[in-house]
């Protein structure tokens, strides 16, 4: 049995033992000194706590009750003086036992055994947890670094309507779910609803970049990838009409979606009217770099990427092709741009596929299509339960954005065919390392993603996916 000695003066005192009488241990015994009778007014203590009156700054009295059996001290009252005084007693008797004293005065001890508890501080951070859009953290619990936090899902989150298996954790997991004062124990299917709040643990930065993203708001693409947009033009291998089509869609979309910053870099220039035209777009807001020494290069390409902040890179469908490892290697979002104006586009196409993996992406699908003002086509060919849960995901979160979206449930036909036919769409595509590999493997498939191939005269959004 661990004895317990309490030391305890008014309303902060008081409320404390209020909370050790409802969880006191049967294993401990508590030893309890006070000396304002308010302290413990309507307070009914359990036969394994002894209480005495009398001042705890008295060397005399404390002889009374302090032995070398006591596990701990704890120090709570109103006055500085009092405090200082009960730990200096304290210590007349024991070096060494742990003493845990309130502090609200700013008190400072060179003693390895006493813990000061700061309360101006707790109630700071605890008043704290109440600031929207701040992220709770547990106060009481693991190493108290922020390692374990609580987070409530807003109703435009992008992880509203997803699958808990659909979320990629990595340095962090959802450890529980509360819906409704309801504890749900994580599991795969279960889908996250607007308002729950989600138990998480992790590495403290982690955390807080997991924070961030669940907080994001509407309409923010190029994020959660970065701020802007990227596009590289190699004028020794594209001609004046490739040029021309590459930027009328870049400086479309970078005029309608969320980026701060459109990067356009030239390599291989040559003299001539498409890139005078080049140059005369520098603005604030769009920055050109003129490369007259090197070619293309990955690490160029790489390093712009990764420095720069990009969220979104916009290439036309022969650079793509051509170039398909290095675009894959950034890991950024790549926007293809096919036959069609990208001003004309009407229609974004969504295939089935792996449902984690589409899911992963179904956020950044509709806010892109709310800024675009373009209407979502889900295919479900697939009559698997996992495409099932994937169609009424969709469903859930075009509600959550206000879009419009059609479900295409037809087993019958291929809707490749009927979509190459079609010129005003955009397909979204997760972009996977199979890509490089033969495209006769991904004509075996059953998932219509991996023939994006088929496609490739129309726009596509590659969304990056490691497999």
């Amino acid at each position: 049995m661990k004895k317990v000695l309490i030391i305890a003066d008014g309303i902060l005192a008081k409320h404390f033992l209020e909370r050790v009488v409802s969880v006191a241990s049967d294993n401990n015994e508590y030893t309890i000194v006070y000396y304002r009778k308010k302290t413990l007014h309507n307070i009914i203590f359990p036969e394994n706590f002894k209480i005495h009156s009398f001042d705890p700054t008295s060397f005399e009295k404390m002889t009374s009750i302090i032995n070398k059996d006591y596990y701990q001290v704890m120090i709570a009252v109103s006055k500085k003086v009092d405090a200082v005084g009960s730990y200096k007693v304290i210590r007349q008797f024991e070096k060494k036992i742990p003493i845990y004293l309130v502090d609200k005065w700013g008190l400072e001890f060179d003693d390895k055994y006493l813990k000061i508890v700061n309360s101006r501080k707790i109630t700071a951070f605890r008043l704290a947890d109440f600031v929207p859009n701040t992220p709770i953290f547990a106060q009481n619990i693991g190493l108290v670094t922020g390692e374990v936090m609580d987070v409530q899902v807003p109703v435009g989150s992008s992880y509203v309507y997803r699958h808990l298996g659909s979320i990629e954790q990595k340095k962090w997991n959802i450890a529980a779910l509360y819906r409704n004062n309801t504890l749900l124990l994580p599991k795969p299917n279960i889908m996250i609803q607007p308002n729950d709040n989600l138990l998480i643990v992790g590495a403290p930065d982690v955390l807080q970049d997991v924070y961030k993203s669940i907080k994001r708001e509407l309409g923010q693409f190029p994020q959660p990838f970065g701020s802007n947009i990227y596009c590289f033009i190699d004028m020794n291998n594209m001609g004046a009409k490739r040029i021309e089509a590459l930027l009328a869609n870049t400086l479309m979309l970078h005029e309608r979606l969320n980026s701060k910053k459109l990067y356009i870099k030239v390599v291989n220039p040559t003299y001539s009217h498409a890139f005078n035209y080049i140059k005369n777009l520098s603005s604030n807001d769009i920055d050109i770099t003129v490369d007259y020494y090197n070619p293309l290069s990955d690490n160029i390409y790489l390093d712009d990427v990764n420095h720069l902040n990009i969220g979104l890179c916009v290439v036309d469908k022969l650079f793509f092709k051509a170039n398909i490892k290095m675009l894959f290697n950034s890991q950024a979002p790549i926007l293809k741009i096919g036959g069609s104006k990208f001003q004309d586009i009407k229609n974004g196409i969504v295939f089935g596929g792996n449902a984690d993996d589409v899911e992963k992406h179904s956020s950044v699908i509709f806010d892109l299509s709310s800024q675009l003002d373009l209407k979502v086509q889900f295919y479900d060919f697939d009559p698997e339960i996992e495409n099932q849960e994937l169609a009424e995901h969709f469903e859930n979160i075009a509600k959550l954005y206000g879009k419009q979206i059609d479900i295409i449930k037809n087993s019958d036909q291929n809707p490749i065919f009927k979509l190459k036919k079609e010129e005003n769409i955009l397909q979204f595509v997760p972009f996977y390392e199979s890509f490089m590999k033969s495209k006769i493997a991904s004509i075996l498939s059953e998932d219509l993603n991996r023939v994006y191939f088929l496609l490739d005269n129309k726009c596509q959004l590659f969304l990056p996916i490691l497999e």
